[in-house]
């Protein structure tokens, strides 16, 4: 089997994150663009992305993920049109200890929702600091109150490597090799009595209708928040 390399993005807006989280996460030293900052974001922290972070990950000997941070202020905007182009997956980091900037939150979301339909996550940074909203608060707030999201919303501390790991490892099955889930459901059918033909092809047809049933999932939860939203 190909070892396979796939593209994550790490979305969010100035200090949610995202450079952590690549820089806790990475097997190598990471690249990183970072500038002093000088406009009211200085009050958040002092250096900001303005080019990307980049870090990779090794999942297991069939996966690896490279990861690119994206700068967080919208007159970086046209980094994230780059950034998320041939992207696989991304994760889209929530402060929930500022609502005030949920707002932001929002451009950023429907700024990628727009270029691509592809698997993400909202990863929730910052719940142990004063005034942290729910997870429920969050989700109503971005128009995603209305929607079935399982696994959509994670808790994730940035700076603790297993917590991170725990919000990549979702991403793994989404990611797959079809190879792989096709040899895994071969496996299962071996395990209930037998390779028969009629089984293959009963799997091939599943994972057809698993990769079509994913796409349409992502496309109808965009709609769906669009709806809810107004």
């Amino acid at each position: 089997m190909n070892h396979q390399i796939k593209k994550i993005v790490v979305a969010g807006i100035v200090g949610a994150g995202k450079t952590t989280l690549v820089e806790t996460i990475s097997d190598i030293e990471t690249v990183k663009t970072e500038r002093q900052t000088s406009d009211r974001n200085k009050s958040i922290k002092s250096l900001t992305t303005v080019g990307m972070d980049f870090g990779r990950f090794k999942v297991n000997n069939n996966l690896t993920l490279h990861l690119y941070g994206t700068p967080g202020q919208s007159r970086f905007k046209f980094m994230w049109d780059v950034l998320i182009t041939k992207a696989d997956a991304y994760i889209l980091l929530i402060p929930a200890h500022r609502p005030d900037d949920l707002p932001e939150v929002n451009k950023i979301l429907n700024f990628i929702n727009s270029k691509v339909e592809i698997p993400m996550i909202f990863g929730i940074t910052h719940t142990d600091c004063s005034g942290a909203l729910s997870i429920n608060r969050i989700a109503q707030n971005i128009g995603y109150e209305n929607i079935i999201t399982k696994n959509l919303f994670q808790k994730v501390d940035a700076r603790r490597f297993n917590s991170i790991k725990n919000i990549l490892q979702i991403f793994t099955e989404k990611l797959k090799p079809k190879e792989e889930i096709t040899n895994n459901m071969r496996k299962a059918s071996q395990s209930f009595g037998g390779t028969r033909r009629d089984n293959y092809q009963d799997s091939s047809s599943s994972l057809q209708l698993r990769e079509k049933s994913k796409k349409l999932y992502y496309k109808s939860l965009t709609k769906a928040r669009t709806v809810t939203s107004k």
